[in-house]
C-alpha cells in the first residue's frame, strides 16, 4: 500500500499512520546578524550518528575561502587530529594536524570579492557520537564557489576527538577570528 493510501486508510479506520525516517531534525541555527560561534548544546544521546548540514559564509575579506574550526563538548585541550584535502580547477593541496585544540576543515565561502549571495556548503558526519567506549570520528565534505566565473573549491576532511566522552555539544568558529555572515545556517540531524 502506498504511504498516501495507507494514511487515508488509517484515518478512516481511526488510526493515524505516520511515516518514519532515518533522520530526525534536532535543531537549526540561522545567523541573524554576524556572529563568531555557532553552538549546538544538550544533544540527546538517543541516535546512532549525527549529521550537520551547513550553508555558510565567512566575513573574512582576505580570502575567497575560509576554514571551519570544530570543537566538541567545549573541550579546547589538544586532543584533536584532522586531515583535509582541497581541490580547485587549478591545483590541489592537503594538510593536517595532530594534538590540536580543534579540527580545522575547509571550505566555506570567504568575502574576498565573492558575491554577497554566495555561500559554501558542507556536510559533517559524526559517527557513534554517544559511544563511551571509543574515540569519536568526524568526516566532512564541503565546497564553495571562487571569485572568478567557473572556479570553485571542493574539500574532503576527517577528524578525531580522542576522548571517550559522549558528545553533548558541537561548536563551529571561523579560522582567523572572523564571523559567520548573516543567513549562514547550520542544521543538526540525528541518524537512527
Amino acid at each position: 500500500m502506498t504511504p498516501i493510501l495507507g494514511t487515508m486508510a488509517s484515518q478512516i479506520s481511526g488510526h493515524l499512520y505516520t511515516l518514519t525516517g532515518n533522520y530526525d531534525s534536532i535543531q537549526t541555527v540561522t545567523v541573524g546578524t554576524a556572529q563568531s560561534t555557532i553552538t549546538f548544546s544538550s544533544i540527546p544521546a538517543t541516535y546512532k550518528h549525527l549529521q550537520i548540514r551547513a550553508l555558510a559564509k565567512s566575513a573574512r575579506t582576505d580570502s575567497e575561502i575560509a576554514t571551519y574550526k570544530v570543537r566538541f563538548n567545549g573541550d579546547g585541550t589538544s586532543i584533536y587530529s584532522y586531515h583535509r584535502f582541497l581541490g580547485s580547477g587549478a591545483a590541489a593541496s592537503s594538510s593536517g594536524g595532530a594534538s590540536s585544540p580543534e579540527m580545522y576543515l575547509y571550505s566555506m565561502a570567504g568575502s574576498l570579492t565573492v558575491s554577497a549571495s554566495t555561500f559554501g556548503v558542507a556536510i559533517f558526519d559524526i559517527l557513534d557520537y554517544a559511544n563511551t567506549n571509543k574515540y569519536k570520528v568526524l568526516r566532512f565534505l564541503g565546497g564553495s564557489e571562487g571569485n572568478a566565473a567557473g572556479t570553485g573549491y571542493l574539500s574532503l576532511g576527517s577528524g578525531s576527538y580522542q576522548s571517550t566522552n559522549a558528545i553533548t555539544s558541537i561548536s563551529f568558529d571561523v579560522d582567523g577570528g572572523s564571523n559567520f555572515t548573516q543567513y549562514s545556517s547550520f542544521a543538526l540531524y540525528g541518524i537512527k
